[in-house]
């Protein structure tokens, strides 16, 4: 008589959502604006002018740009809203901040867009290990989008699961 290996996961009906697919596709380009401020704490309008004017712009074609201050500066809200004017025309999207608060953003954009049918009365795990260190607010995010809708929520692995939340009945 042959041994039958079952998978019990598979015959489980748990769907793993893994979070990294909702973070951004290729790379986020930061932009410093440490190296327009004068001394890296001043910036001073008519040279950030005419540095914006003779930069090469097309190197952001179709990217994702953050747009950020490593130096503790007051950058004036009219400096981002003309960085806009550069960037908005050629590059994919544009935020204020790092690059991973941008990640962070962008994947919880696509967490608050995601179609939650194939979820409804499931049991669902939000996969705990990758290659990407997902950032607690997307757990906390795609855990607020699921817990009306799903049966339970798990974190983890299906071998190895942390319950997190079931429905009552």
């Amino acid at each position: 008589m042959e041994d039958v290996i079952v998978n019990k996961v598979a015959e489980s009906g748990i769907i793993t959502i893994d979070l990294e697919d909702f973070y951004p596709k290729g790379d986020i380009i930061g932009i410093d604006m440490k190296e327009w401020l004068f001394m890296e704490m001043l910036l001073k309008e008519k040279p950030f002018r005419e540095s914006l004017k003779n930069n090469d712009w097309s190197v952001y074609k179709g990217r994702l740009v953050a747009i950020y201050c490593s130096t503790d500066a007051i950058i004036p809200r009219w400096a981002y809203m003309l960085l806009a004017t550069y960037l908005t025309p050629i590059a994919a999207d544009v935020f204020i901040g790092t690059p991973d608060e941008m990640a962070m953003q962008i994947t919880e954009r696509q967490v608050h867009q995601l179609d939650i049918t194939p979820y409804q009365d499931k049991r669902v795990i939000l996969k705990g290990c990758g290659k990407k260190d997902v950032n607690a607010a997307v757990y906390f995010a795609m855990t607020k989008r699921l817990l009306p809708h799903v049966q339970s929520i798990m974190y983890g692995e299906a071998c190895s699961s942390v319950p997190v939340y079931k429905r009552k009945k």
